[in-house]
């Protein structure tokens, strides 16, 4: 026996907590905002950065998860947390700072990131925008921004798409987004990259962008919570073949739904 209280199971439990643990991760790295940094890189080059407070906020979110579920699951880009979402049982997926790049140059475009996985699939999400104070929140029911009902756009024109390709910094990833971007020009509206992957998709969740595309695999740190934002929102989320996305599928193409196969379509490899 003990006497430790057991963990709430519920995702409303989950989603709470995954609020409170991205604000608080998300304080600690306003704390250092425009301050002198140390930017290290990683294995794929100068735009692969990464800072101490990337890894401050990571540790900080961890610990306060393991305050109320020390058995769960721990996904994060940085240090020893799992760099996959295991097939079976719950997984927290952290992004401590998505869009470091921007954070260390002054930009204001990144966020912290938490989302809840049970099985494989999202379930909760919480994206939180220090800089500017916004915070993106969806559990069962609809998406939230600041509180109030968040919706995609109603725009059904995909040459009136703003469209933002989400890659990462590899030499392939790097081909794969011109050709990406070849496409986006050619077939849509027109296109924005914002530098934070968890941004944009937050953007599609609120009818700031209409679409957000990859045709590589990306990590789940960065883009479970919005994905599962997206989805709350009332649009879609599959992989480059169109079939339901999840983390680990090849590509992604989230949209408001409302031309998602022409989206589909124009990206699908081979075409």
């Amino acid at each position: 026996m003990t006497d430790q209280p057991s963990a709430p199971t519920g995702i409303d439990d989950r989603l709470e907590t995954a609020v409170a643990a991205a604000e608080r991760g998300g304080s600690v790295a306003l704390d250092a905002f425009r301050s002198a940094l140390e930017v290290e890189t990683k294995a794929d080059g100068p735009m692969d950065a990464v800072t101490a407070v990337d890894r401050a906020v990571q540790e900080h979110v961890i610990e306060y998860i393991g305050e109320t579920y020390p058995g769960d699951a721990v996904v994060g880009e940085e240090d020893d947390a799992l760099k996959s979402v295991p097939e079976t049982g719950i997984a927290w997926v952290i992004d401590p700072i998505d869009g470091t790049v921007n954070y260390a140059k002054g930009n204001r475009v990144w966020m912290t990131s938490v989302a809840v996985c049970r099985d494989g699939a999202p379930l909760a999400a919480a994206n939180y925008a220090p800089a500017t104070d916004d915070l993106y929140v969806a559990g069962d029911d609809i998406a939230r921004r600041n509180g109030e009902p968040a919706t995609v756009s109603e725009i059904d024109d995909p040459k009136a798409f703003l469209v933002n390709p989400v890659f990462g910094v590899s030499r392939p990833h790097r081909r794969s987004l011109m050709d990406a971007v070849d496409t986006v020009l050619a077939e849509f509206g027109d296109m924005r990259r914002f530098g934070c992957a968890q941004a944009a998709l937050s953007g599609v969740a609120t009818g700031e962008l209409d679409a957000v595309v990859s045709t590589v695999e990306l990590n789940a740190w960065d883009t479970a919570a919005g994905v599962h934002l997206i989805r709350r929102a009332g649009g879609c989320a599959t992989d480059v073949n169109g079939e339901r996305w999840r983390p680990g599928s090849q590509g992604l193409i989230a949209s408001n739904g409302e031309a998602h196969g022409t989206l589909v379509d124009a990206l699908e490899p081979g075409e």
